[in-house]
């Protein structure tokens, strides 16, 4: 049985990435749950496999589903009909993955290794390497905690500083005042506390 190695990068940012390895005789729907779970996403939205070329053009599309929504030059492939083995046709084979139409999720998978034999500790499909903190799929993640993130969302906390008087370095160190000191600059008539 062979076990196919797939990286799978982010197209925004190629360092990040994760490999993942499938044995070849399951369907794109485990690859795609695979690439999911491997970058810290949900499984509401709708998605799609299209093959590439070393160029990474679009050909035949792979769905989750065919949508109503969606127009088509030719019907789609099913994930959970077709099976990796039988779409592989190249050592260096690749694949675009689209998740979420709205955000249009997307990532490279690109074949970089075929192995003979299965690891008997390993329960496939799993993700082996990990490089780089994913992207948040819904929002603010990763260094930030996310309770400080909604928080300074819910209250804007970076302009009640500037309303209470507080000042701010800007990009080039130069100190920028809040509008109430910066009307009082200059007013001869101005109270001493």
């Amino acid at each position: 049985m062979a076990i196919l190695r797939f990286r799978i990068y982010w197209e925004d940012d190629d360092s990040i990435y994760r490999d993942v390895v499938i044995k070849h005789n399951q369907n794109f729907a485990d690859l795609h749950n695979s690439i999911l779970k491997s970058f810290d996403f949900d499984n509401k939205h709708k998605a799609t496999f299209y093959r590439s070329n070393d160029s990474w053009l679009r050909g035949r599309e792979i769905s989750l589903e065919k949508y109503d929504d969606k127009t088509y030059k030719v019907s789609p492939l099913i994930m959970t009909d077709v099976t990796l083995g039988s779409e592989i046709k190249d050592p260096n084979q690749k694949f675009i993955y689209v998740y979420d139409f709205n955000k249009l999720w997307t990532f490279m998978v690109e074949l970089i290794n075929v192995d003979k034999e299965e690891n008997k500790k390993l329960v496939y499909p799993t993700c082996l390497r990990t490089e780089g903190i994913s992207p948040s799929q819904y929002g603010t993640k990763g260094l930030i905690d996310k309770r400080l993130a909604e928080v300074e969302e819910k209250y804007d906390l970076n302009a009640a500083a500037m309303l209470e008087g507080y000042s701010e370095e800007d990009e080039e160190g130069n100190i920028t005042q809040s509008p109430e000191e910066e009307e009082g600059v200059g007013d001869e008539a101005q109270e001493d506390f």
